[in-house]
């Protein structure tokens, strides 16, 4: 309230223009605090102050992706804030995962690259697992392990069906190498397929197959994970988000070059690895070399020195 006793006519209308320019400023003023409110909430690239972080996909073959982000976000929090990560709770597909993130169900993914995935979302290119999911061995069963110890690469090509999940990208990694392959559409389901005899083997990264054997021994006793031979192809695996999220790929990547510079990505993919390289060290299998025809141009291909040395 303004006191307008003992004003002189010309002060009363200095002061009413004055109040009415007052109002309008704070009108605008107010405007402009709604508006980018409402910016905030609605651009993608808000993301310093989200609490919650979704994720994909899920399970134990999979921890070590997430530790590695709540790593990448520790090293990023005194700039951009806390976020906690959740997994996204359905079990999904992962082209229904890469759906989900690109309509924002899901803020964050960890899958192998290829040109698709780089046209449809956003990589932080740099590769988390170091090459070591592109180190395949096969999971087949016990009964085969005599003769397939005694196959060349020729005959491995010529004589095996494998099987895959139809969505995992080393799927036309594999037929582009000459192998013959059948496909389902569900992971769980090759593990029986392969007990009942549809095909002779699938591949697994060296960090999956003893974990997947261990998890389905009690259900299929008569699969193990072959012994005397493996596959290798390039293939990096990275964090990926929306095409819009682009603060939030640069603090993932400036998390993960500040670990990589003080060592902790180092100690922590040593730490979750340490048995599947300490195995390959005293391993002696024949290594057949592939191709990876779907990895796009340019793409760096994966350092291996901290797990494996040729």
């Amino acid at each position: 309230m303004f006191a307008v006793v003992d004003k002189s006519p010309e002060q009363l209308e200095r002061l009413c223009l004055w109040h009415a320019s007052l109002s309008k400023t704070g009108l605008v003023f107010l405007q402009i605090i709604l508006a980018s409110c409402i910016c905030f909430l609605l651009c993608p690239d808000a993301v310093a102050g989200q609490t919650s972080l979704k994720y994909f996909p899920v399970g134990p073959i999979y921890g070590y992706r997430w530790k590695l982000l709540e790593l990448a976000l520790a090293h990023t929090q005194s700039e951009a804030g806390d976020s906690k990560l959740e997994p996204f709770a359905e079990e999904v597909t992962q082209n229904r995962g890469i759906s989900l993130l690109q309509s924002g169900a899901i803020d964050v993914i960890a899958l192998g690259t290829n040109g698709e995935r780089e046209a449809q979302m956003l990589p932080i290119k740099i590769d988390i697992l170091r090459g070591i999911i592109g180190y395949r061995l096969l999971v087949i069963r016990k009964s085969d392990q005599a003769s397939i110890a005694l196959m060349t690469e020729q005959a491995l090509r010529q004589q095996l069906t494998f099987g895959l999940n139809s969505q995992w990208a080393d799927l036309p990694i594999l037929r582009a190498n000459g192998f013959t392959v059948v496909t389902s559409t569900n992971y769980e389901n090759l593990f029986g397929m392969l007990a009942a005899g549809r095909f002779d083997a699938f591949t697994r990264g060296l960090n999956e197959a003893a974990l997947e054997i261990e998890k389905h021994k009690n259900q299929f006793p008569q699969l193990i994970v072959e012994k005397s031979k493996a596959l290798y192809f390039p293939y990096p695996v990275y964090f990926w988000v929306r095409k819009d999220h682009q603060l939030l790929a640069s603090r993932i990547e400036r998390g993960l070059m500040l670990a990589l510079a003080d060592g902790s990505f180092r100690q922590l993919f040593e730490t979750y690895h340490a048995k599947d390289i300490k195995k390959l060290a005293s391993e002696k299998r024949q290594l057949i070399r592939l191709s990876n025809p779907v990895l796009p141009a340019g793409t760096v291909e994966p350092d291996t020195r901290w797990w494996w040395r040729e």
